[in-house]
C-alpha cells in the first residue's frame, strides 16, 4: 500500500518527528510505500477559496492557483492509497502548518486512490484531543469518504516510549 503521511510538527527532532518515524519504519518492514511530507519545512499557503480548482471545463481542474510547494504534494496524494496525518496539538487542533495543507486537498475534490486515513496526535496534556479528532471523524474523513485505520495518541511521559506503541498500531494495518 502506498502511504502520505503529512508531519505538522514544526520540531524536526520532537515526540511527532518521532512516531512518524517509527509508524515509518514499521509500516515499511511491512511492505508498505511511505512518503513523508514535512509540511512545516514547506511553504504552503492556506486555501483562497477561490474556486480556480472546480471551474468545469477550464483545462485547470484539480489544479490549485497558487504555486507553492504543495504542487510538490499533490501527486503523492494522488497516488496514496492511505494518509496518515500526523500533529502536536496545538489548543485543541492540528498545528496551522498541517491545516493549510489538509486545506488545500480541497484542489483535488478527491484524490485518485486514497480510501484510508489515520490519525497520530501528541501533546504534553492527555485533554487536549477532542478538537483535532472531531475535525478528523466528522470532517475529513466524511468529505473524503475515507476509512478509518486508527486513531494514536501520546501525551507527557508516553512521549517517551512510543516504540512499543506504534508497534502495535502499525500492525493493525491491513494491506
Amino acid at each position: 500500500m502506498k502511504i502520505l503521511v503529512l508531519n505538522g510538527s514544526p520540531r524536526t527532532g520532537g515526540h511527532t518527528a518521532a512516531m512518524v518515524e517509527a509508524f515509518t519504519r514499521g509500516a515499511q518492514e511491512n511492505g508498505h510505500q511511505v512518503d513523508v511530507v514535512n509540511v512545516c519545512q514547506k511553504k504552503i499557503a492556506g486555501c483562497l477559496a477561490c474556486e480556480y480548482c472546480h471551474e468545469k471545463h477550464s483545462g485547470h481542474e484539480r489544479q490549485c492557483v497558487q504555486q507553492d510547494d504543495m504542487q510538490e504534494v499533490y501527486p503523492l496524494l494522488d497516488e496514496a492509497q492511505m494518509i496518515v496525518l500526523a500533529s502536536p496539538v496545538y489548543h485543541h487542533s492540528f498545528s496551522g502548518q498541517l491545516q493549510c495543507a489538509i486545506n488545500r486537498i480541497y484542489a483535488l475534490d478527491k484524490p485518485k486512490h486514497l480510501k484510508k486515513a489515520s490519525l497520530m496526535l501528541t501533546s504534553g496534556s492527555d485533554h487536549v484531543y477532542d478538537g483535532a479528532i472531531y475535525e478528523y471523524q466528522h470532517s475529513f474523513l466524511n468529505y473524503l469518504h475515507l476509512e478509518d485505520m486508527g486513531i494514536f495518541t501520546a501525551h507527557d511521559e508516553q512521549n517517551r516510549s512510543l516504540e512499543d506503541a506504534l508497534y502495535q498500531f502499525r500492525k493493525s494495518l491491513r494491506a
